[in-house]
């Protein structure tokens, strides 16, 4: 036999982010801990979607390309004309959060993908989350652990969006059966309804996949997208999230910071880091308390509103939810 003639095909994993030149540090940090923490038995393509960044921030990111991790940015700019001025950056959520949703017509020879805030460090192995078995669900995801336990985001989900608050999911993490994604036409749903509608909602685009997605949504245990609580860790911790208004990088209590700092430690963009952390006054803490305080009651205010998801069921222009 001429095993010379052999060729053994690794499969390749890919993993999106979506960034802008302000989060490029985070970014950076993020990629550091799923790198050392990846399988080797597997290669990682890892899609960077932008509108825009520097080269010399692409460019610091490209270093850490390295055997079996390939890096890409992919500026999605002309796929957005037209689009981009119904995204509102909304509390903490900037536009770039949106761009998850367009990943289905962007790559369409992709089958499944692993999607990756920026905001977060793995210290698990990617590959067990990618290997996930979705049977005939569109997304896979975690729930979201503040609205599951905070009254008035339980009726944000429930009475506002209508779906049930203890399946509702952080879209933060995410692994994408993009077959099932267009099937279902969920990124033409999602464009019919932001343009029709201009609904106020806490959490845009996490509010739109778990609208247009539900009942079809794969729970997956806290450990893939462990928030800042103090709920047990169901399973591994293999993802640290540092959602909602607290980052590390701002504030000195927040939980499972220590994750943050061990691999940020090893950034190059570490002194900037570093610097915005000084540099972040205790006006802006307070400024972001008080803002976390007037989500609860801008979420009761949606509840009462008659411009919700639950409210254009009934009216003459309706968006169903996904049908089998």
């Amino acid at each position: 036999m001429n095993h010379n003639n052999c060729r053994i095909t690794v499969p390749e994993i890919p993993v999106f982010f979506s960034t802008d030149d302000n989060y490029i540090p985070f970014l950076d940090v993020a990629l550091s801990s799923l790198i050392e923490n990846a399988s080797r038995d597997y290669r990682y393509r890892i899609m960077i979607l932008n509108t825009g960044l520097s080269a010399e921030n692409m460019a610091r990111i490209l270093e850490r390309e390295q055997a079996g991790f390939a890096i890409e940015f992919v500026d999605i700019s002309d796929r957005l004309e037209g689009i981009m001025s119904h995204f509102r950056n909304v509390y903490h959520f900037s536009i770039v959060t949106y761009y998850r949703l367009f990943i289905a017509s962007l790559f369409p020879r992709l089958d499944k993908i692993v999607y990756l805030d920026c905001d977060l460090v793995v210290t698990g192995d990617i590959s067990k989350l990618y290997f996930t078995d979705m049977e005939d669900a569109i997304i896979a995801a975690a729930p979201e652990q503040y609205v599951r336990n905070t009254p008035a985001f339980r009726l944000y989900a429930e009475k506002a969006l209508g779906v049930d608050p203890d399946g509702y999911v952080n879209a933060g993490v995410l692994v994408m059966d993009l077959r099932q994604f267009r099937r279902h036409r969920i990124e033409e749903r999602f464009v019919d309804l932001i343009t029709h509608y201009d609904f106020d909602l806490l959490d845009p685009d996490q509010a739109y996949l778990n609208y247009l997605c539900d009942g079809y949504i794969h729970s997956l245990p806290n450990g893939w997208n462990m928030e800042p609580t103090d709920l047990p860790v169901e399973g591994e911790l293999s993802i640290v999230h540092y959602a909602l208004y607290k980052k590390p990088w701002q504030f000195d209590d927040v939980k499972y910071g220590e994750y943050f700092w061990r691999y940020a430690a090893s950034s190059p963009f570490y002194g900037e880091i570093l610097r915005r952390r000084e540099s972040f006054t205790e006006e802006q803490r307070a400024e972001k308390e008080r803002t976390a305080t007037e989500i609860l009651s801008h979420a009761m205010a949606i509840v009462a509103s008659d411009n919700t998801f639950t409210t254009i069921q009934d009216k003459e222009y309706s968006y169903g939810k996904v049908t089998a």
